[in-house]
């Protein structure tokens, strides 16, 4: 027992404890871990609002260069199958000016030749059937400043030449036409010809 007493008389007296440098230099540490921490958070904050930024322009700029189809698609056809198709094409919403170079086609067979410059291309699909980079010519619709850039109030007639497609559209024929512009969403238009072949027919 007095043993005991003469410990707890010692803890008494032994009144030592954290000196204020070592206090100082806890404080300091942690203050940098925090600071660390803290660039750290910061900078993938920063990196991913950047990279949000990024994505929503490009979906932006992809939005506003899409065309779109203006009113009905006409087709031409002779008494076994279709030759032509007609269709009207204009920028959405009020979106950056698009290339309507039109292909060469100097050797007639419905397909655009190898060195043609035009960067939207046409193709062709069907059961059985795809005709890539087909033959087409564009020419302006009321106001037209004369170049081959689809700008906004413009509106472009695309004639298709369908005599390359690598078949006959005959009658009960299910086709479609796919535009395929370097920047914008692809426009499908996808028709069924009737029972009987008109000279001119508009497919709905």
């Amino acid at each position: 027992m007095r043993k005991i007493k003469v410990f707890l008389r010692a803890l008494r007296r032994d009144e030592s404890g954290i000196t204020g440098l070592e206090t100082a230099i806890i404080l300091i540490a942690f203050v940098v871990v925090a600071s660390i921490f803290a660039y750290t958070v910061l900078t993938a904050g920063m990196f991913s609002s950047q990279t949000g930024q990024e994505a929503v322009y490009s979906g932006i700029e992809e939005s506003r260069s899409t065309i779109e189809i203006k009113g009905n698609t006409v087709v031409k056809a002779n008494s076994t199958s279709c030759t032509e198709m007609i269709f009207n094409v204009a920028s959405a919403l009020d979106g950056s000016p698009m290339d309507f170079t039109a292909p060469a086609d100097v050797d007639s067979n419905g397909l655009a030749d190898s060195g043609s410059t035009n960067v939207l291309v046409i193709a062709y699909n069907s059961q059985g059937y795809f005709t890539n980079d087909l033959a087409w010519t564009k020419t302006g619709v009321g106001r037209d400043d004369g170049d081959d850039m689809l700008e906004n109030g413009e509106v472009f007639q695309i004639s298709v030449d369908l005599s390359g497609v690598g078949e006959a559209i005959s009658i009960y024929k299910k086709f479609s036409i796919e535009l395929k512009p370097p920047r914008g969403s692809t426009i499908k238009i996808e028709r069924t010809t009737p029972g009987a072949l008109d000279t001119v027919m508009i497919l709905h």
